[in-house]
């Protein structure tokens, strides 16, 4: 800076800032950290103004205008400092705070969470959503977090933010012990759990957590996948909806792959229609008894002394041995038994 700036500094009565979009401190440029005596610093009311003095804090400042002398500011009572013209100017620094509450900051979970279902087992999910912050301990928040860069705007502390948001909501969804299956219905109320638990965390460092939103909480395809079987098999179990879900299947494939055409549409519509009546026969048709295999009967000797006729009704012949026999024969002549 040039004698130019050092002149103009010497001229500095008010002392304001115009809030920037993120901003949430801001540090007033005077020229040599020299603020002259008597000085009007005007503070607004989304705003709060904190004096501090050689790297100690002197004061803090509310909504309203106020005017920097010794009178108001009692701690500053030996001013070290180059005699000019002027008034001697105060050897300090002037940060402004932004109080408002800062929106539509997001979380979300960089790699996946390991939680136990208590129906799947070991899964990972994930979840994103939204949060809102405010400065609640100016002091404290300028002590602990901000030091003394010229501004601090919400993109320098969301990465910390945000650990320390998906920490909490993972070890709440461990300790809930909420079924996968259930969390979409409990948004609401893990999103006000978690704003009591992480709360003291930002206390610690003059933060409000304002508001917190989980969006949503996803599963693994893989995870995803079982789920949709099972949705399958509760259909199955009213045979008629299986079949109207096995012929909407079949027509959502052939339109997904039109080189089938027809012939794969109805292949597909049919396929699914057979497996449908198939099971309802299964199901639906009563359990038939097994019949025993007929016993067979043992063979015996001479079970048939009746002699064997030729079609033309005039020959006989042995029954035992096959020889012709004579007209009116009682036995045969060759074997002897009887015809």
């Amino acid at each position: 800076m040039g004698l130019f700036d050092f002149i103009k500094g010497q001229f500095i009565e008010v002392i304001e800032w115009l809030d920037d979009k993120g901003v949430l401190v801001y540090r007033f440029p005077a020229y040599d950290n020299a603020i002259k005596m008597g000085a009007k610093l005007i503070v607004r009311e989304s705003q709060t103004a904190i004096f501090v003095n050689e790297g100690q804090i002197a004061d803090v400042f509310g909504p309203g205008t106020h005017t920097l002398s010794t009178q108001n500011l009692p701690v500053l009572t030996a001013l070290n400092s180059w005699k000019y013209a002027f008034n001697s100017p105060f050897k300090s620094d002037v940060y402004f705070l932004n109080m408002a509450n800062f929106t539509d900051l997001k979380w979300g979970t960089t790699n996946p969470v390991i939680m136990r279902d208590p129906e799947f087992g070991m899964i990972r999910i994930r979840g994103f959503g939204s949060y809102s912050i405010k400065v609640g301990d100016p002091a404290l928040f300028l002590r602990d977090i901000f030091g003394t860069k010229q501004e601090f705007t919400t993109s320098s502390i969301t990465g910390f933010l945000k650990s320390v948001i998906v920490s909490g909501i993972s070890d709440l969804l461990g300790e809930s012990k909420i079924p996968v299956a259930d969390l979409s219905s409990s948004y609401d109320e893990l999103g006000q759990l978690s704003l009591a638990k992480l709360q003291p965390h930002f206390s610690s460092i003059g933060l409000i957590l304002s508001s917190l939103t989980i969006e949503n909480v996803s599963l693994p395809e893989e995870v995803e996948k079982m789920i949709d079987r099972k949705s399958s098999m509760n259909i199955a179990g009213n045979l008629d909806n299986y079949m109207k879900y096995q012929t909407a299947e079949a027509i959502r494939e052939a339109a997904n792959n039109p080189d089938g055409g027809v012939a794969g549409a109805g292949a597909g519509l049919g396929a699914g229609m057979a497996m449908g009546q198939m099971m309802s026969q299964m199901i639906n048709s009563p359990a038939e008894p097994r019949q025993a295999p007929p016993s067979q009967q043992p063979s015996t000797q001479h079970t048939n002394t009746q002699p064997v006729q030729q079609a033309s009704g005039t020959k006989k012949f042995c029954s035992e041995c096959g020889a012709k026999l004579g007209e009116n024969a009682k036995f045969c002549s060759e074997c002897g038994s009887k015809t």
